[in-house]
């Protein structure tokens, strides 16, 4: 049974209705970041998809509300809640979060720095969330026409993307490794647009048929050495991330044992290899 650290919901529970104030739907969350309500349909294997149709608590991101009362009746279900979670994708923000992760042995923040410069456009001033394990969520608002999927590693290693049926660890929430809180200066802003050439580079690759055989050899070794490079730690980021790419242009089944072959000489096993590159294929809604 999980422990209940009343001091610490009472606390997440302030800032769940304070979030919810500025028109962010909130679901409260466990130590470990994840939901604190279960589904009530996990015991039942032939139970339909359900979204929180049936009425009742334990649907993850589907659970998040701005009504203080609603709120409150969740918090009240789960009572050993010592954060919250905010969904993304919603009126009025549309949220999407940029989550710099300093855990894969990358330096994210350099990479959307690279990005910016070579895609021009620069990250406005807006709510920035700091980890307790050093990284950063960046927040933007969304278009409310368009959808953003989330990732992990599409964008660059390290970097992953919160947006629709995904949500971010609300300031305030407290953790097993710590307490999430706002960057200094950034607590009053709201989220800032997303710069349109960044959000062209969140969404979805249009879906084609075309495979330019001529771009494969240069293209592909690129990635290959992309991969090659890889020190500890980024060994699988950095070849999910080549393996996205490849299947986006259309030559993900050409470079497949070749990205295999350099996974294998940068230390992982054949198997790790061939399971993050089918991620990255799922990922990319193609099949190897």
């Amino acid at each position: 049974m999980a422990t209940i650290d009343r001091q610490a919901t009472t606390l997440a529970l302030a800032h769940a209705l304070s979030a919810a104030e500025r028109g962010l739907a909130v679901i409260p969350l466990s130590r470990a970041k994840l939901p604190a309500l279960r589904s009530p349909h996990r015991d039942d294997p032939t139970a339909p998809l359900c979204h929180g149709e049936c009425g009742r608590f334990g649907h993850g991101v589907y659970d998040a509300s701005t009504d203080p009362l609603r709120i409150r009746e969740l918090f009240a279900t789960a009572p050993w809640a010592t954060g919250y979670g905010i969904a993304c994708g919603l009126d009025p923000h549309h949220l999407i979060g940029i989550d710099l992760d300093t855990k894969s042995g990358t330096d994210s923040s350099a990479a959307l720095r690279e990005l910016a410069l070579r895609h021009l456009f620069t990250i406005p001033e807006t709510v920035v969330v700091l980890t307790p394990s050093g990284g950063r969520h960046v927040w933007l608002s969304g278009p409310p026409d368009i959808v953003v999927p989330n990732s992990a590693g599409r964008l660059a290693p390290g970097i992953d993307i919160r947006g629709a049926g995904g949500y971010l660890v609300g300031p305030g929430s407290r953790t097993e490794h710590g307490v999430y809180g706002t960057a200094p200066g950034t607590a009053h802003l709201a989220p800032a647009p997303c710069p349109p050439a960044l959000l062209q580079l969140l969404l979805p690759p249009p879906r084609t048929n075309h495979h330019p055989a001529a771009a494969t050899g240069q293209h592909g070794q690129g990635l290959v050495q992309f991969v090659l490079a890889a020190h500890e730690g980024q060994r699988n980021t950095r070849l999910f991330w080549a393996a996205c790419r490849a299947y986006e242009n259309g030559l993900g089944p050409e470079v497949t044992e070749a990205l295999v072959d350099a996974a294998v000489r940068t230390g992982l096993t054949e198997r790790e290899a061939r399971s993050t590159i089918t991620s990255a294929s799922r990922m990319t809604r193609h099949r190897p």
